[in-house]
């Protein structure tokens, strides 16, 4: 293959890469919208509690415009054949790559000490359930945690009789961690929230969130570790594009391209 036709295939495929991540991009931006201005629904669909959708949408949201800002930089970078693009989207990605290598080492070597500081939020939050009224977001979010992942507490329902609330032991333990539905269940897709009278054992959920958590990350390793390495590999592949194509075009290029 000659060297216009290895730097045009190389073009080709940057300028559909980037323009397959920048409408990526556009949808994310327009999902974090719809997720912001009708978190309502979501919650009644999803049965998820404002906060964590006002949370998520904000998430896409920044995802969204970075995708589309890489995306727009490479695709106009290789099809305008502009080195300052090119470069830009170079050094974004290389420090978007190196970001995430930094975030997953610190994870890896400070993983004990991640694991003492959730686990010690999520006895704050159980510690600071309101007995009587509506709990707040974060308690709120808790409750979403229980539901969702069918735990109760973070070591087991009896972190919730620790913490009574009352003193008495007639409502030791949060609505979101019952199997059946109670009175709090008012309509479909509401999140129970409060403190409900203890029920039998048969009706709370038997295993802590930590539990639950642990199980989980354990059998969906493989999938977590292939996907962070199939992102890493894809940036890498990014990166070493745009770098080939920055180093080709130069002067003498521009002027053997405009002479054939």
């Amino acid at each position: 293959m000659s060297p216009k036709s290895c730097l045009g295939c190389t073009k080709c495929f940057l300028f559909l890469l980037n323009l397959f991540f920048f409408f990526l991009g556009i949808l994310l931006l327009a999902f974090s919208f719809w997720v912001l201005f009708d978190r309502q629904s979501f919650a009644a669909v999803l049965g998820s509690p404002l906060l964590s959708l006002r949370l998520c949408s904000y998430g896409f949201s920044g995802v969204g415009m970075a995708t589309m800002l890489l995306g727009f930089l490479g695709c106009l970078g290789a099809l305008k054949e502009v080195k300052a693009m090119l470069g830009l989207y170079f050094g974004l990605l290389l420090l978007l790559l190196a970001a995430q290598i930094t975030v997953a080492i610190i994870v890896y070597t400070q993983r004990a000490a991640l694991a003492a500081k959730v686990a010690a939020y999520a006895e704050e939050l159980i510690r600071s359930y309101p007995a009587q009224g509506p709990p707040g977001d974060p308690h709120e979010s808790w409750d979403a945690v229980q539901q969702q992942l069918g735990c109760c507490g973070w070591k087991g329902p009896q972190d919730w009789e620790q913490h009574d609330g009352d003193g008495d032991g007639d409502r030791a333990i949060a609505c979101s961690c019952l199997r059946a539905p109670n009175s709090t269940h008012g309509s479909p897709g509401v999140l129970p929230h409060g403190r409900c009278p203890t029920a039998a054992p048969q009706d709370t959920f038997p295993t802590g969130c930590k539990e639950t958590v642990q199980s989980w990350l354990a059998g969906n390793l493989v999938t977590i570790v292939g996907a962070c390495v199939g992102i890493g590999l894809g940036e890498l592949s990014l990166l070493m594009l745009s770098m080939f194509l920055l180093r080709n075009l130069d002067s003498r290029y521009e002027k053997l391209l405009r002479g054939l």
